[in-house]
């Protein structure tokens, strides 16, 4: 008996050794696969630029139609994948490099129906029909894919045009070859596929040797497992339609459908077998009987449904049932089977193989290496992996008592380390092992609490261009990047005098912390920092020099904030805070350094607390509108109103363009402009009672510009008060206009069509395109007060308002002249042909009360049919 035993476990061991060595074979290979294609050079094969036409499977083309439609679009991916679809897709590329390229290769062997057209000169020179519905012999070379071979002409022009048909997935992966570069890279892919192949078969004959000896079904059953997976990959790639039935298309699409439920079903019934569901799992185990039985009569339906049903039911039923799979290896390690470790890996391995495998067949992934032998490589792993199952499920239950206690004290010192790890981590940046943000807060507070007398600088380094960086490297290489980074500011800023350790040991020495991905901190002493100038001018230039990565000077706009302890804050937040307000300030953007300066502080707590007066104002109707005349130099009447914001009730007067920014800045720039737009219509319902039929200008900000649903309030507005169709003008400056033309336009193009007119305010202040210009959907121009004001004295500015006023009528607008004081300003406007000036020399802005006080002293009432 001891004896029997001893030759056992002689040939357990011989079994895991051959094993193991069959896994090394494969990851080797499986890697080489990766690299076995030679790099295709200019001259030997490339993918072309593809347009397509997809035509419904209805409709019937010839190759003459099909080019002359209008209906082409460009390939967006490198190789065609449309998913399961019925329609005909026409594809067509040119031919370049006749010397050198003669074949076209379609990587997918599963398509019902090809034609191919060589066009010459726009003519078709050849044309070739093939499929998989056809007998193998019928193809140009008998390759397992599609290959179509022609021959090319210098003198000539070459196009090739593709009709496929298909009841599968319709993927068209192609690519156009040297023949002779071709048949090189074929043979040692071939080559490869001769090598899974012998590693499957291999498994299986070794399977049935041990089943023979052991009698043991579960060994048949992860046989015909490992037979069904071959099936599925040979009938995949082409191989059993072009070496066992060459000539039975149809046997080939049937076993096409066949061979997945075929795998799943002794898939199934193996991993039931091998895991010991009945005793282990009893509600896994019917779960995997229903399983069963759905795959049976997925197999039995392929025989009667339509190709296009049949593979998508089976490709639909085997997602579920591999992730059933997957599942049960997991649940059952953790429940403790012994044999679901090398399970749960073999499994994972081939449902994610498989996973890529069928996305790309829904053309949810795109054609590459992985996504098309991703169920090769998995099955390879998955059937090798299981081998080694098996032969570990013979002995691993001697092992069990010293597994166990090397379980235990794995997990001790998994435990240990990732403590230390956690602590770790809660101090330091994970990518840059700097100290983080917390460690940055500790140590500075812990420094100001020890020298409460010192004054400390605290500087922020924010990287402006990181983003861009990233967008254009990818976030591995800006990861790099950042280390590098973070290596070299760590050295500038240790030769600062004053520079202060953040984290001192005998491993670490960082004067240096990371906030954020993007930015960096550090502390000074202010005073030995500040004796030095020339030292932190030496810093500076330090930190702005660009890192230099892969032989590239990747600039990063490093920018400084510096906040001093104790003049700009006690405690470590605020002095964070402010250094980062000093960083984006306009000093920072130009001088690379900026100082934080409470007159400059944006954000102090004044901004916040006029930011809630301001919105109670809105809510408490605290606001009010001014209105200031425009008067028609022809008729010298008044014809018009601008709407202007004032903030009456407040202790300190704000600038009506303070009070906009700040609704800017804060997000009340929308219900601030609904509110003035709504205001207007009220006061101008007043205008109409007293008998002033006037326009009313309102001003509108770019950011209404960009809110979506800003046209749609507007016409909503304007529908309720059908009296003032038209009345309400829409100005917009020419500066805002240009910081998002292509919004701006398309908003304004919006309200025009429903009648809203617009004026271009501020005409001649900023530096828009006139290109541009004249697309806006405009009737009025507004010339800014700087070309008025000096209209009188400056010859320049009379050509130049003379030529806008010229220019803005032969585009169709009318001309309002801003910021008019004295007679001798509007006479000359008069004589220049300007149509309406506004200013002082008028009125001022006034209250709406006193504004029709003036009116009624000053000018008669309108007569409507003249008006403007």
């Amino acid at each position: 008996m001891a004896t029997r035993h001893t030759r056992k476990d002689n040939d357990i061991k011989r079994y895991t050794v051959a094993s193991t060595q069959w896994l090394r074979l494969l990851i080797a290979l499986t890697l080489l696969s990766g690299l076995a294609a030679p790099s295709q050079g200019a001259e030997t094969s490339y993918i072309p630029q593809i347009e397509y036409l997809r035509v419904d499977p209805d409709s019937t083309l010839t190759a003459t139609e099909a080019l002359a439609s209008d209906d082409w679009q460009t390939l967006k991916e490198e190789s065609p994948n449309f998913g399961y679809i019925r329609d005909t897709v026409w594809l067509r590329f040119p031919v370049s490099r006749p010397a050198t390229i003669n074949l076209l290769e379609v990587r997918y062997s599963q398509l019902d129906r090809l034609t191919f057209y060589l066009l010459e000169n726009g003519r078709i020179a050849n044309r070739v029909e093939t499929g998989d519905r056809a007998p193998f012999a019928q193809r140009p070379i008998l390759y397992r894919h599609f290959l179509f071979p022609f021959e090319q002409s210098i003198a000539s022009e070459y196009q090739i045009l593709l009709e496929v048909s298909t009841q599968g997935a319709m993927q068209i992966p192609l690519r156009l070859w040297n023949a002779q570069a071709f048949f090189e890279h074929a043979s040692i892919e071939d080559q490869l596929h001769a090598v899974y192949y012998g590693i499957l078969i291999t498994v299986i004959f070794f399977n049935l040797f041990i089943f023979s000896a052991l009698r043991e079904p579960m060994y048949l059953l992860y046989v015909l497992s490992t037979l069904g997976y071959l099936l599925v990959i040979g009938s995949l790639n082409g191989t059993s339609f072009q070496l066992i039935w060459p000539d039975n298309p149809a046997i080939q699409n049937q076993m096409m459908l066949l061979s997945v439920p075929f795998a799943m079903l002794f898939t199934l019934l193996f991993s039931r077998s091998f895991l010991k569901l009945q005793d282990t799992g009893p509600t896994l185990d019917r779960l995997v009987v229903i399983a069963i039985a759905l795959n049976a009569v997925a197999a039995a339906i392929t025989f009667f449904a339509d190709y296009s049903t049949g593979s998508r039911l089976t490709v639909a039923l085997a997602i579920p049932s591999f992730l059933l799979l997957t599942t049960l290896g997991p649940l059952q390690w953790a429940k403790g089977n012994p044999q679901a470790s090398y399970y749960t890996l073999a499994w994972g391995a081939l449902t994610l193989g498989s996973a890529v495998t069928a996305a790309n067949k829904y053309g949810l992934l795109p054609t590459t290496f992985l996504t098309t032998y991703g169920m090769q490589i998995g099955s390879a792993l998955e059937a090798i992996l299981l081998t080694l199952a098996l032969a570990a499920r013979l002995y691993q239950q001697r092992q069990e008592k010293v597994e166990a206690r090397e379980a235990e004290l794995r997990a001790m010192a998994a435990r240990r380390s990732a403590e230390l790890k956690l602590m770790d981590h809660a101090l330091h940046n994970p990518l840059t092992g700097l100290p983080n943000r917390s460690s940055f807060e500790m140590m500075l507070n812990d420094l100001m609490v020890r020298g409460p007398d010192k004054r400390y600088g605290v500087a922020i380094i924010h990287l402006n261009n990181l983003k861009s960086v990233t967008k254009t490297l990818g976030h591995r290489n800006s990861d790099r990047i950042l280390e590098l980074a973070s290596k070299h500011y760590n050295a500038v800023i240790r030769e600062l005098p004053g520079a202060m350790p953040v984290e001192q040991s005998d491993l670490r020495n960082f004067f240096l912390a990371s906030l954020d991905p993007q930015t960096f901190a550090f502390i000074v002493d202010a005073d030995a920092t500040g004796s030095v100038p020339r030292s932190i001018l030496k810093g500076l230039d330090g930190i702005r020099y660009p890192i230099e990565y892969l032989g590239m000077q990747v600039p990063l706009d490093p920018r400084l904030g510096v906040a001093i302890f104790p003049e700009h804050g006690l405690d470590a937040n605020t002095l964070i805070r402010r250094a980062v307000i000093a960083e984006g300030s306009d000093s920072a953007r130009e001088r690379g350094i900026a100082y934080y300066k409470p007159a400059r502080d944006s954000y102090s707590a004044d901004r916040l607390t006029m930011v809630s007066e301001l919105r109670q104002a809105l809510e408490n109707d605290g606001l009010a509108l001014f209105m200031q005349p425009k008067q028609s130099l022809r008729t010298n009447r008044i014809v018009g109103l601008e709407a202007l914001i004032r903030w009456p009730g407040r202790s300190q007067p704000l600038r009506a363009d303070e009070l906009v920014t700040l609704a800017e800045q804060s997000g009340l720039i929308k219900p601030l402009t609904r509110w003035v737009l709504e205001e207007s219509l009220k006061l101008r319902s007043r205008l109409l009672d007293q008998g002033w039929p006037l326009t009313i200008s309102v001003n509108i900000s770019p950011n209404n510009l960009r809110e979506p649903d800003f046209p749609a309030f507007v016409q909503k507005l304007m529908s309720s008060f059908h009296s003032h169709q038209g009345a309400i003008i829409l100005e917009v400056t020419e500066t805002s206009m240009m910081q998002d033309p292509g919004n701006s336009l398309r908003a304004l193009n919006s309200l025009s069509a429903t009648g809203i007119p617009i004026s271009i305010d501020d005409f001649g202040s900023g530096y828009s395109s006139l290109s541009y210009i004249k697309q806006l959907p405009a009737s009025e121009v507004k010339i800014d007060r700087s070309l008025v004001t000096d209209l009188a004295t400056e010859a320049e500015d009379r050509v130049i308002v003379q030529t806008t006023i010229d220019m803005c009528h032969s585009l169709g607008y009318r001309v309002v002249a801003e910021g008019v004081e004295d007679h001798g300003t509007a006479d000359l406007l008069r004589e220049m042909g300007c149509d309406m000036i506004q200013g002082y020399l008028i009125t001022p802005p006034l209250p709406f009360d006193e504004l029709l006080d003036w009116l009624s002293r000053n000018h008669h009432q309108p007569d409507q049919r003249k008006l403007g």
